[in-house]
């Protein structure tokens, strides 16, 4: 799986925000892919009206919501990261994209984010007739991803999050709406959860994403769950991701990734190359002991699991 990497993701200048340039730094040896153009593709997904807000915020230096930051470069960053993620979609890559999208509305910014990269190249698969499952494993829900799908079914939207943290919801009985229902599959963990619990919710729902028999799976490719991310109670190893990375390659052969969240600058590097490693068949680079988590954890998440469970059996088949 091939990094594309662009320059311009440096641009968006947040000063010390948690979601700042230096999240990619160790990746700045790396040479600017070919960009696509990809403005017409923001009407995909985005409002008109929301557009031209980000553009006159950019120009006029004001930020979006006082979660998400704005500077001169921000307009360039953000158009280069839809465009990297197209490509990444086209090659079957891995955008290294800043700043991330998952919690970006068609209306609205939200929690970081500006453009929903993810969304935009998941809606025009759609548009060739694809079914697209978008696996979100970023520690927080991608709640505007998963408003954007949430009445298709040509779209499965699964995420594994921390709950209760940002954004506030992405709890089990959250399935989907009208033609949608049953599509959006919400695994929401306990704060300390490591990763044996992660493993639980994924072997639980993988049955659910096989039987939608996907033509391509998007990943919303989150780090902030590994256990010394500052944003969040997760405790992820690196060789949790090592194995998703495992994982996901013998289950779907046709996938992308673009980047969402992870804030600790020391690490991020490490969880990437070795989700990376995994996908490519590769050793790890880095070790890093597998988490086990507490029997009270345990209990909170199984009763949320089963429940959800419960929910979804309507739709699929529960095994």
């Amino acid at each position: 799986m091939q990094l594309i990497y662009h320059s311009d993701f440096l641009a968006h200048d947040t000063g010390g925000h948690p979601e700042r340039k230096e999240r990619l730094h160790a990746f700045r040896d790396l040479p600017d892919a070919a960009l696509p153009d990809v403005e017409d593709w923001l009407l995909l997904v985005h409002e008109p009206a929301y557009i031209d807000q980000v553009r006159k915020s950019v120009a006029s230096g004001h930020w979006l919501d006082p979660e998400t930051p704005i500077s001169s470069g921000s307009w360039k960053a953000a158009i280069a990261a839809v465009a990297a993620t197209r490509l990444a979609m086209e090659t079957g890559g891995f955008a290294l994209a800043r700043p991330p999208g998952h919690h970006a509305y068609p209306g609205h910014c939200s929690g970081f984010c500006i453009f929903n990269n993810v969304a935009i190249a998941a809606q025009y698969l759609v548009r060739q007739g694809k079914r697209v499952l978008i696996f979100d494993f970023d520690g927080h829900l991608g709640d505007g991803t998963s408003r954007i799908f949430s009445t298709t079914d040509q779209v499965m939207y699964w995420s594994i999050h921390q709950y209760p943290a940002f954004p506030g919801h992405g709890f089990i009985d959250e399935i989907g709406e009208g033609k949608g229902k049953g599509y959006t599959l919400n695994s929401p963990l306990p704060p300390g959860s490591g990763d044996d619990i992660f493993w639980s919710a994924f072997d639980h729902l993988l049955p659910l994403a096989r039987q939608f028999k996907p033509d391509v799976v998007a990943l919303s490719a989150g780090f902030d769950g590994y256990q010394y991310d500052p944003l969040l109670e997760l405790r992820y190893s690196l060789d949790m991701f090592y194995q998703l990375g495992i994982r996901l390659t013998a289950e779907f052969p046709n996938t992308f990734a673009t980047l969402e969240g992870g804030y600790n600058l020391q690490a991020l590097p490490k969880c990437i190359f070795n989700f990376l490693a995994g996908m490519d068949g590769l050793e790890a680079p880095y070790q890093e002991e597998p988490t086990v988590s507490g029997r009270s954890v345990w209990e909170r998440f199984e009763a949320n699991l089963y429940a959800g469970l419960h929910y979804l059996e309507p739709y699929w088949t529960i095994r």
